[in-house]
């Protein structure tokens, strides 16, 4: 099937490259040899209806799963056949933004950003505590280092979440479901974020979602995931995708609640 989307910039640089790949668990098969490639400084989003098996696909590019088959390059280095010391090694320059956040309940958010920090560099106690008030700064929490998770709303929760995976500055960022249980302005305010970040320090987000308001503000490229097909059944910036639907499933899930 021909999938319509809009070329890139073909020097533009491969951060991701997916060759061939499958995913699932068992003898469940929810994506069978998929390929797409995410360029640098892009805001990728991967899409598709509940069940798709998008949160799957993110946790195979992330190693919490194994793929069934096929390869994940990322940044040159092939991440599915690398040892489990040398993907920790890949993931260390990744930062992942949680669905819940998942911040430690226990610690303050200064504590919780101070953590990869801690675990991953040599860096002064004094050195951390500046770029922990610096992470927090940068998605707008300036003064709240001493706050526990409890004691702030869902979406300072996330903005939090995101200030710690963007604590080791890294180059690419996963979003699982980022609006997930947020209302529609704390949703809006995180896509801001989002692209902002991505504008100021050219990060690249890889973010799942299947929320229509998010879709359209910050995605750049995307795939769609046809749980039917258990294939991409689009592929391109999704305002493009809109305009020319490369089939009806693509279309009515981009339009979906239009009446």
């Amino acid at each position: 099937m021909a999938v319509s989307g809009v070329g890139h910039m073909s020097d533009t640089k491969t951060v991701i490259d997916v060759k061939n790949l499958t995913v699932g668990y068992g003898d469940f098969v929810l994506m069978k040899d998929i390929s797409f490639d995410v360029k640098q400084g892009d805001i990728f989003i991967i899409m598709g209806g509940s069940g798709c098996g998008k949160s799957s696909l993110l946790r195979v590019l992330t190693g919490l799963v194994p793929a069934k088959g096929g390869d994940v390059i990322i940044n040159g280095q092939d991440f599915t056949q690398a040892t489990e010391q040398e993907r920790a090694l890949i993931m260390q320059k990744c930062g992942i933004l949680y669905q819940s956040g998942a911040l430690f309940s226990s610690m303050t958010l200064a504590e919780n950003i101070a953590l990869p920090l801690q675990q991953y560099t040599d860096y002064s106690p004094q050195l951390i505590s500046e770029l922990v008030s610096l992470k927090l700064a940068q998605v707008g929490l300036n003064g709240f280092e001493d706050y526990y998770p409890s004691e702030i709303s869902g979406g300072m929760k996330k903005r939090a979440g995101l200030a710690r995976a963007l604590a080791l500055d890294p180059k690419i960022v996963y979003c699982d479901e980022p609006s997930a249980g947020l209302d529609p302005v704390s949703s809006k305010l995180l896509d801001d974020l989002l692209m902002e970040i991505n504008q100021s320090l050219g990060t690249t987000f890889v973010v799942v979602t299947h929320e229509l308001a998010s879709i359209f503000a910050i995605g750049k490229d995307s795939i769609f995931l046809d749980a039917a097909t258990k294939s991409i059944g689009g592929r391109g910036n999704p305002k493009e995708l809109l305009k020319n639907p490369p089939n009806n499933t693509v279309l009515e899930f981009l339009t979906r609640g239009e009446k």
